[in-house]
């Protein structure tokens, strides 16, 4: 599928797109990307999405990307005698272990480990934040606290407590059981919730065993503190906006986003800017102006992918949302002030001979009639670090490897395509001067860049910048074997 713009877009599957004919729609309106949500299905709902994908993935002959989403640890109070109770700002309330049904002045919080890690002063917030408890007194078994903004709190509500480091670990026993379950139906991405630091990352690759690929949600404060490595850690990273905004302060969000999409961006790592992107079109045909600029500017600022949640899972417009999104980027990116934010924003990065092939790609590219760098890859790094460039012509990223062609799917401006296995460079040149005319990137009068690794199949060994033709006549007669 060649789409007229760089940035990629992740669509949610849900009730509201689960049938072949809307997951078809959805990636030919321009998703590049499905995120199956473990909250939510039985896994043979999700392995019927998953085959539905592969379908539509082998019926179009296009590279998609499956990125299943781990629920985490759910942090929830216990049940009201009546249902729900009002609590009154300046009131004291008391969380336990008590299982007793709770009233207007305590309820159950059956999560020990919260109460280990408590101390005087700390902060709870319930229902996404919209009640705030202070800590004034805890133990290893209670919590005594003030109503600092007051509010109906009801039966299982969700419990936030940003001030502290819990004792949690990022997989739960149902995560566990899911991440084996997805990677072996044969998903992509791993997306990780509850990450607090980066040794919560190192179990679930470990896990993962190399079957798919590891993207850490930032969504908890310690994680925006430990991110260097967290992303270190990682291989790609997920702006978790919905949960952030509940725990930082709202205003402290956007920088936020900025900074870390600019560290993934230097470290040649992909990004997600998620949550609330086009939250009207969730009941609307239509997006506010608000929401266009919010999706604008994570694609001013650089990231690799913009997603949508409910708007395409339980929306009543799901492939319009993926259309306006597709519309938005494609405005944004033809604007000269984007290319202006992003070559300002370039930095130089790396000392290996790989950086310095693909920096070379790029200015060569941008200097001259070249039509695009085809960079020849067997584990998707020399792509990323293509991608990391940001040139200002297509990335045909070509391989024999099905995984990665799926993989990079979520990169920036990365156009997947499969190759044989190649053993010689000439036969890699032809294979790029094709890919770039079948995908009408360039006709045979046009030039292209080609980069890749002799030997070849061996990851990490981009070692050749070859300027070529895309007339197949001209690389028989002047190419060396």
């Amino acid at each position: 599928m060649k789409r007229s713009r760089n940035v990629k877009i992740v669509a949610t599957l849900g009730p509201a797109s689960e049938t072949y004919e809307t997951i078809r729609a959805l990636h030919e309106a321009g998703a590049d990307v499905f995120r199956l949500n473990m909250s939510h299905g039985s896994h043979p709902e999700i392995a019927e999405k998953h085959k539905i994908i592969r379908q539509v993935e082998q019926d179009l002959d296009s590279p998609i990307a499956i990125l299943a989403d781990l629920q985490g640890p759910k942090l929830r109070v216990g049940v009201f005698a009546n249902g729900e109770e009002e609590l009154e700002e300046g009131a004291k309330f008391r969380l336990d272990l008590d299982e007793a049904e709770g009233d207007v002045s305590r309820v159950c919080l059956p999560h020990p480990e919260i109460f280990q890690a408590l101390e005087p002063g700390a902060h709870l917030l319930v229902n996404d934040g919209k009640i705030r408890l202070v800590v004034e007194e805890c133990g290893e078994d209670f919590a005594d606290c003030t109503v600092e903004t007051g509010g109906t709190i009801s039966n299982r509500k969700g419990v936030n407590v940003p001030d502290v480091v819990l004792p949690l670990a990022a997989l739960s026993e149902k995560d566990r059981a899911d991440l084996e379950f997805v990677c072996s139906l044969g998903v992509d991405w791993l997306a990780l919730s509850f990450v607090q630091r980066a040794k919560d990352v190192f179990e679930a690759r470990a896990l993962a065993d190399g079957r798919a690929a590891v993207l850490s949600k930032i969504e908890k404060p310690q994680a925006v503190e430990d991110f260097a490595a967290i992303l270190d850690a990682s291989d790609g990273i997920m702006v978790a906006r919905g949960d952030l905004g509940v725990e930082l302060p709202v205003a402290a969000v956007p920088p936020i986003q900025k900074r870390l999409v600019r560290k993934c961006r230097a470290a040649a790592k992909p990004v997600i800017v998620a949550t609330q992107m086009l939250e009207s079109m969730i009941e609307s045909p239509m997006p506010t102006r608000a929401e266009v600029s919010d999706v604008a500017t994570a694609i001013y600022e650089g990231t690799d992918a913009i997603m949508l949640s409910a708007e395409s899972a339980a929306g009543q417009y799901p492939v319009q949302a993926v259309e306006t999104m597709d519309r938005v980027a494609t405005e944004v990116e033809a604007d000269p002030t984007y290319t202006q934010i992003i070559t300002a924003s370039r930095s130089a990065k790396g000392t290996t001979v790989a950086d310095g092939i693909v920096a070379a790609a790029r200015e060569i590219a941008e200097k001259t009639e070249i039509k695009a760098i085809c960079c020849f890859t067997q584990s998707g790094t020399t792509a990323l670090l293509t991608a990391r460039e940001r040139p200002g012509v297509p990335i045909i990223a070509l391989t024999a490897v099905e995984a990665t062609a799926r993989r990079l799917c979520l990169s920036w401006g990365c156009k997947c395509v499969m190759t044989p296995m190649l053993t010689r460079f000439k036969g890699a040149v032809v294979s790029a001067a094709r890919a770039a005319r079948s995908g009408g990137y360039a006709e045979d009068t046009d030039q292209i860049v080609v980069t890749a690794g002799v030997p070849f199949n061996v990851p990490g060994t981009t070692n050749i910048l070859r300027i070529a033709p895309c007339d197949e006549r001209l690389i028989y007669s002047t190419d060396p074997e």
